[in-house]
């Protein structure tokens, strides 16, 4: 399959079987993100992953996970930061989103949904999870197998602006 195929494939899951991700898949996902570009090879990613009953109860507390039976925070450590030098962007948000994409993709190869999940309390899954003031909560991306209607790949047809829209070329 073409990485546009699977690109296409992929869809925002909310609704989840109760049936777990196996370890084996799991590790995939996990070498998905380690292999994630990252700027300056910085590598800020810190993945909090949670499968067992009681943390997916304190997750909840801080985001709706749609009953996914595993959940995976994306934090970024802000003393990993590459800055750009002229206006000083950060850009550890940015690296742990790249993270997130590779995992969310990765998942889809595997068979597995997901849904990125950026509405959550950060307060919470601080105190929830330990995670430390110099370590920043940036996305939560839950897992597992579809329960729900499959979104149909030819959708972004009509749900995505034509390239027209969004591309220019040598200028805005």
């Amino acid at each position: 399959m073409s990485f546009l195929e699977l690109a296409k494939r992929r869809f925002a899951v909310r609704n989840f079987e109760s049936r777990k991700v196996e370890e084996e898949k799991l590790l995939q996902i996990l070498e998905a993100g380690r292999i994630a570009p990252t700027a300056a090879n910085k590598q800020p990613q810190r993945i909090i992953v949670v499968r067992e009953d009681a943390g997916l109860e304190r997750i909840k507390k801080a985001a709706r996970i749609f009953d996914a039976p595993l959940a995976v925070i994306v934090c970024a450590d802000h003393s990993a930061v590459w800055k750009r030098p002229f206006d000083g962007k950060v850009t550890v948000d940015i690296d742990a989103t790249i993270v997130t994409d590779h995992m969310m993709m990765e998942a889809t190869e595997l068979g597995l949904g997901s849904v990125w999940i950026c509405y959550f309390k950060p307060d919470v899954l601080r105190k929830e999870f330990n995670i430390p003031e110099h370590i920043e909560p940036v996305n939560i991306l839950a897992i597992g197998y579809n329960a729900g209607e499959i979104a149909s790949p030819d959708r972004h047809d009509e749900a995505r602006k034509p390239l027209s829209e969004t591309v220019f070329y040598e200028s805005l």
